[in-house]
């Protein structure tokens, strides 16, 4: 097993990615403006939004702007947050040829101009999922982006405007940077093309987007989809010592962790058997009307769709 590479190994964790991203298209959410707003809230003063953990950065900041506060998170790594939708995250990946840009926020005017002022290096557009607060106006100052292509089922809704080339992400794919490569690796559940990326060259963590919630996950597919991405990823951080993954709404202190993709394995299994039980959410976000909570996390999930 030792002898494996990482995309045979890839082959062994996976369950066959690919059927995986698609094994749950749902219909595009209706309303999605609305229905995905959370309250204003202004950047490194408020203790965050219902549910989410309170706003604590260690890493030194180096931009602050009107739409987006940008802080280091090492010589050539870089996290942004916005104010509109629970702090959402973009992160700037640099490498000695290219950077990454992972997520383009909500509205972030000038984005481009401010990622220009970060990196010199060509910027590759990339989108762990298509959600308005990573795939939200900014997306228009790019020529190109990158997404799943199980996840075009919600550009209609989420990216009715973008003129640019949408290119298609290949689970196992690698983005060479220059003496920094990313790996990708899909992980549906939150939406059927949510997306992970892994640092391969000594940085011990990956990004996760909203793929596992950030203590707050939205559950757009089903419970079964979900086991099989902790699984998948699970055994991936464990092989390969991924410490923590950078979330979609990263407020200082809430990495996600090893142990959050198995609690949710967890949560997810016992869901499917029966032997956990949700409660009522009432009129929920994106008509999820359940919830799940446990281990310091909410799962919030369609009932009884998402009990497959």
């Amino acid at each position: 097993m030792d002898n494996l590479s990482r995309r045979d190994a890839l082959k062994l964790m996976g369950m066959g990615a690919a059927g995986l991203a698609a094994a749950t298209f749902l219909p595009p959410f209706a309303h999605a403006r609305s229905i995905f707003s959370w309250p204003q809230n202004p950047i490194r003063r408020n203790p965050g939004p219902q549910g989410m953990p309170a706003m604590h950065y260690a890493e030194k900041e180096v931009y602050a702007g009107p739409d987006v506060v940008i802080r280091q998170i090492d010589a050539h790594t870089w996290e942004g947050n916005g104010h509109l939708m629970a702090n959402e995250t973009i992160y700037i990946i640099e490498g000695e040829e290219k950077a990454i840009l992972l997520d383009a926020g909500t509205k972030i005017d000038d984005l481009d101009k401010i990622v220009a002022g970060i990196t010199d290096k060509p910027v590759i557009l990339i989108a762990t999922h298509v959600h308005p607060d990573h795939t939200g106006s900014a997306i228009n100052y790019f020529p190109e982006i990158w997404i799943n292509a199980a996840d075009t089922v919600n550009v209609p809704e989420f990216m009715p405007g973008y003129k640019g080339k949408i290119n298609y992400l290949e689970d196992g794919q690698v983005f060479d940077l220059g003496g920094r490569r990313i790996e990708v690796i899909f992980s549906p559940g939150h939406t059927p093309g949510s997306t992970c990326f892994f640092e391969m060259d000594g940085r011990k963590w990956g990004y996760s987007g909203d793929a596992f919630g950030s203590g707050n996950l939205l559950l757009t597919t089903n419970f079964s989809t979900l086991l099989a991405t902790t699984t998948r990823i699970e055994m991936y951080m464990r092989r390969f010592g991924i410490e923590k993954l950078y979330p979609g709404h990263y407020m200082g202190s809430n990495p996600e962790t090893l142990q959050r993709v198995s609690d949710l394995k967890r949560i997810s299994s016992e869901m499917i058997e029966g032997t956990r039980k949700g409660e009522d959410a009432g009129q929920g976000m994106m008509g999820l009307n359940a919830r799940v909570r446990d281990f310091g996390v909410n799962v919030n999930y369609r009932n009884p769709a998402g009990l497959k």
